[in-house]
């Protein structure tokens, strides 16, 4: 375990969902092959890691069969290396809790981002943000439960929702810049405004981070096979 050759993981730059497999990886201090997906042009080995989908980020290991779904990745690499900074914690109850959370970030939370990206019409797009706002101010009172006032969801160190949630941050202040929007205000989310700014300066998280170029490349292809459209 842990040589290069043994875990692969494809992904794409700009993909939050990649750099939270990265994340992960990172902070376990796990050796692993990097291989870029040109989503335009998928590669064969993609499409046969991921028929259902054909998505990223997909992960090989060794001889076994391949994994897809972000968040089920970064479970199945704390199963198999728990001794490796273990993300999730040890108490069922709080395991459950994480992943209801885990769940809300990324079916209701993000999805958010596409509808305001898709939306048009002014007054649709007032409304999306007051969904934002909304969603912020949930997962606040979810990481002051969480954290227990230390700098964390998983309290003095990075667990598993600060994974989960600080994927997106980068994607999010992106989408913030481009509407004028800032949803992590300090005066309505103190708390997790300066968690966002912690988590984002986190080396494990910063070195897969995408830079503005590469955002902006993506969602230029993101416009084009996918535009706005209400």
């Amino acid at each position: 375990m842990g040589n290069k050759s043994e875990i692969k993981l494809l992904g794409t730059a700009a993909s939050p969902f990649a750099n939270r497999v990265q994340f992960a990886l990172n902070l376990k201090s796990m050796k692993y092959e990097y291989i870029e997906e040109n989503l335009a042009c998928k590669s064969e080995l993609l499409i046969k890691s991921n028929p259902v989908h054909k998505k990223v980020p997909v992960l090989l290991h060794a001889d076994k069969p391949p994994i897809c779904e972000s968040q089920i990745i970064v479970e199945y690499l704390d199963e198999i290396r728990p001794d490796l900074y273990q993300l999730l914690p040890s108490v069922s109850l709080d395991r459950a809790n994480c992943r209801f959370w885990a769940a809300y970030i990324d079916n209701k939370f993000f999805p958010l981002y596409e509808e305001l990206r898709q939306t048009l019409n002014k007054a649709g797009q007032e409304a999306i943000k007051e969904q934002m706002i909304e969603a912020t101010q949930q997962l606040e009172e979810a990481f002051i439960k969480s954290s227990n006032g230390k700098t964390y969801f998983g309290g003095d160190q990075v667990g598993y929702l600060d994974v989960i949630l600080g994927c997106f941050i980068r994607w999010t202040q992106h989408v913030d810049e481009l509407n004028d929007f800032n949803k992590f205000d300090e005066v309505r989310i103190l708390e997790l405004a300066k968690w966002a700014k912690c988590i984002a300066s986190h080396e494990a998280l910063k070195s897969v981070t995408p830079g503005k170029e590469t955002l902006e490349s993506f969602f230029g292809l993101i416009n084009i096979y996918r535009p706005p459209y209400k």
